[in-house]
């Protein structure tokens, strides 16, 4: 099964490196590795020249083809035409060696796959659920394991407010729990949403989507906008035998308040994706949950450590919700 991998990245190469150590360890190689350069200096074009990196093809794009999506697009445009499976990495994770075997038996074992993830292995602290345990509400239970839930979801507990649906999939209000709250049992899961910097898609997918271009620069909740398109057409899957640890570099993200409104109203559009025309209670869900958590983010700028930070995105979040009201994001996809 020929596989292309494309890494798309931004001023970060000495994370790019560390990833790129870690492909060359891989039991299974990829066919080709595409390098997806939006930085506006020359250091991960330098660092990669002075490192030997077998299949490797590099590209620094210009101003048109930079932000997340945009270069994704653009790596697509250059895979080889008889590559079978297309791989995207976060250019700041690191992988476990066999990786990219265990994710593409994904295909193997679903031959009805249009798309399959990885697993994160270093966010969450799991533990299996042991005979006659007794469940507290801070519990979040699944298949045989178990996680503490943050404060936020504690809450929606209470005010019956949580997800209705399995880890990955999304309920018509939105807000759902996203593929991190499957556990580490080393199977593979059905789910409609993927996490973009962990995926990959059968290169026959790309004949009918593409990602969009509404998500500019940093591109947040683009991966579960092109999911869930992509859900609506066959079958995707979350492979957690096939693991990586995710080491958030922050070179490179927004400024907490632009991150605080995108999280509005891009969810707000990732929401319009799963549900186009939802009724009352869908949408009264949804606004109430996301002022639920702006308040949260607030409450955290008073009792939490980075002070700051949650008040500059609470700020942000509040200016998104409130933009809705006047300019809504549009889309075909709807």
């Amino acid at each position: 099964m020929k596989f292309s991998l494309i890494i798309c990245t931004y001023m970060r190469p000495k994370s790019l490196l560390t990833l790129l150590q870690s492909v060359q360890e891989q039991t299974l190689y990829p066919d080709e590795i595409l390098i997806v350069d939006g930085s506006i200096d020359k250091k991960t074009e330098i660092i990669l020249a002075e490192n030997n990196i077998q299949k490797l093809r590099y590209f620094c794009v210009n101003d048109e083809d930079r932000g997340l999506t945009r270069q994704r697009n653009f790596g697509i445009s250059l895979v080889e035409n008889n590559s079978e499976i297309i791989c995207f990495l976060d250019d700041d994770v690191v992988l476990e060696p066999d990786y990219f075997e265990k994710l593409l038996q994904t295909y193997i074992v679903y031959p009805n796959a249009l798309g399959a993830g990885g697993y994160i292995t270093n966010e969450i602290k799991w533990e299996r659920i042991e005979e006659n345990y007794v469940l507290k509400i801070q519990d979040f239970c699944y298949d045989g394991w178990k996680r503490t839930d943050g404060s936020r979801f504690v809450l929606r507990k209470k005010l019956h407010l949580d997800s209705n649906c399995a880890p990955g999939f999304s309920p018509r209000f939105s807000h759902g729990r996203s593929v991190g709250f499957l556990p580490p049992s080393n199977k593979i899961y059905p789910v409609e949403q993927l996490m973009g910097g962990v995926s990959s898609f059968k290169k026959s997918v790309f004949d009918s989507f593409s990602f969009s271009a509404y998500f500019e620069g940093y591109g947040l909740y683009e991966d579960a906008d092109f999911s869930l398109r992509v859900a609506k057409a066959g079958s995707l899957y979350l492979n957690t035998a096939a693991k990586l640890a995710h080491f958030h570099d922050p070179s490179g993200r927004p400024n907490q308040y632009k991150y605080g409104k995108m999280v509005i109203r891009n969810g707000w559009y990732v929401w319009r994706v799963k549900n186009p025309k939802p009724n009352f209670r869908d949408s009264f869900k949804w606004h109430i949950i996301t002022i639920l958590l702006t308040l949260i983010r607030f409450s955290n700028s008073i009792k939490g450590n980075n002070k700051k930070t949650a008040f500059t995105e609470a700020l942000g979040r509040t200016a998104g919700w409130l933009s809705l009201l006047f300019s809504k994001p549009k889309a075909t996809s709807f």
